[in-house]
């Protein structure tokens, strides 16, 4: 990797102050908050964050289910599968990666740049998983564990607390007939992004009022998403 420039040093110690770990090889962050996207036209730059992200996701599920296990003692398997789910879900890990703020931290090419990729549901969730990676790396095991349970705190909480769940559209859709309220529909709003990486925008109609809405990486996640947005509307279970 070519030497980090004192502009980008500067932005990378802001990520490190505000997610609380400060690395001894500032490069592994640098990479993590590389998208493939910024080293398309980039000759002297090799790395970005997927192979870091391939790290990440299995230590997500490994902190999560150990977690689990340890918190959820009288919870057998099927309940902490459904629980984890719930948390180790891209829905989630955006919802985490937009609290930090992380977008405003990536490296970017001019064409994610330009249609909205810093706050696209699929480069924030991945770019998570990158930095539990790098964290890892640099730090161990235990550093990672503390980032991963500081950031998905609530999340965890709600899900074990049964307050979120993976399939909100079943959910949603048995509420509705039991209700006798309406008929659930789902509309495609917007298409953006390349062909390897699109976002769907999806709007939920109960008949023809618009009760919810929501992004995703497939038009099954975006209806997902706009079902929990409704759930969370509706005031019917908090997501």
């Amino acid at each position: 990797m070519t030497d980090i420039s004192e502009a980008r040093l500067k932005k990378l110690n802001e990520f490190e102050i505000l997610i609380g770990y400060s690395f001894k090889n500032i490069n592994v962050l640098n990479t993590a908050l590389t998208h493939s996207s910024y080293i398309s036209s980039k000759s002297d730059l090799l790395e970005h964050n997927q192979r870091l992200e391939f790290i990440g996701d299995a230590i997500l599920d490994m902190v999560i289910s150990l977690y689990l296990y340890d918190k959820c003692k009288n919870s057998p398997e099927g309940s902490l599968t459904r629980f984890r789910s719930g948390i180790v879900c891209e829905q989630s890990l955006y919802n985490a990666s937009a609290s930090l703020k992380l977008g405003d931290y990536l490296l970017l090419g001019k064409g994610e740049e330009n249609t909205g990729g810093r706050k696209r549901v699929s480069i924030l969730a991945d770019a998570f998983e990158a930095v539990v990676a790098a964290i890892y790396i640099d730090g161990g095991i235990r550093r990672a564990k503390t980032f991963i349970l500081a950031n998905l705190k609530e999340t965890i909480n709600d899900a074990v607390e049964h307050r979120i769940f993976s399939d909100y559209k079943s959910f949603l859709q048995e509420y509705i007939q039991k209700k006798n309220s309406g008929k659930l529909s789902y509309k495609l709003l917007t298409e953006k992004g390349p062909d390897h990486d699109k976002t769907f925008e999806i709007a939920l109609y109960l008949d023809n009022d618009v009760i919810g809405k929501g992004a995703g990486h497939s038009k099954k996640d975006a209806q997902q998403a706009a079902a929990r947005d409704a759930i969370i509307k509706m005031g019917v279970k908090n997501g």
